[in-house]
């Protein structure tokens, strides 16, 4: 076995280490406001997964590059509301184009043809063509600081206010989502994604 002590390890060795060994990863694709400037943030992100359930809370954080808070983190912290989407391989391609770095003031959603439609409780839109969405509220906010106190990562505690569901994947009697024919997209390492190939059922003990 190959052992690695992550002190004696480049910022970009750990990455690969940490990327390449948790996976896959679900991909929150999250829209938010600038409230300065009213402009609609698009961007990926797969540091991502739920918190909670008798408050649904999700997590949701945000690297900082060379200590500068990225549009997503900025929006949310001072709008605190945004939707996250869930993505397939329907929205798999213009997903990827909003991971692009632009200016504050412009959107990733420009020149895309990917719809927006008015979100039920927060003044953030969604992206129509995801087949789940939530909208989702700023519960906590952490910075997260590392051995020198230089803020690296912003940690987001979002609640979820509303789920949407596309009719395809979601059975409304049984209250039930269709892995299969949801057939997500995970994150792994670098350029590479993944889907559910099969799933296994095994009994809890008591």
């Amino acid at each position: 076995m190959h052992i690695y002590s992550s002190k004696d390890l480049t910022s970009k060795q750990n990455y690969k280490f940490l990327t390449g060994s948790i996976i896959p990863r679900p991909i929150a694709w999250i829209t938010t406001i600038n409230p300065k400037t009213d402009v609609v943030n698009a961007a990926p992100f797969s540091y991502f997964n739920v918190v909670s359930k008798e408050l649904p809370l999700v997590s949701l954080s945000i690297n900082r590059k060379e200590q500068k808070m990225k549009d997503t983190a900025h929006n949310l912290l001072y709008q605190k509301e945004g939707v996250i989407h869930l993505v397939n391989d329907s929205v798999l391609t213009k997903m990827n184009q909003t991971a692009a770095s632009l200016p504050a003031d412009e959107s990733e959603l420009d020149n895309s043809n990917l719809t927006l439609v008015t979100s039920q409780e927060i003044a953030v839109p969604a992206i129509q063509e995801a087949p789940i969405r939530f909208e989702v509220r700023l519960h906590q906010y952490i910075p997260i600081e590392d051995h020198k106190k230089m803020i690296i990562s912003d940690l987001f505690i979002l609640e979820v206010l509303n789920y949407h569901f596309e009719d395809s994947i979601f059975d409304s009697v049984k209250e039930y989502i269709d892995p299969i024919t949801f057939d997500p997209v995970a994150r792994l390492a670098g350029n590479t994604y993944s889907h559910i190939a099969k799933t296994v059922n095994i009994k809890r003990p008591n």
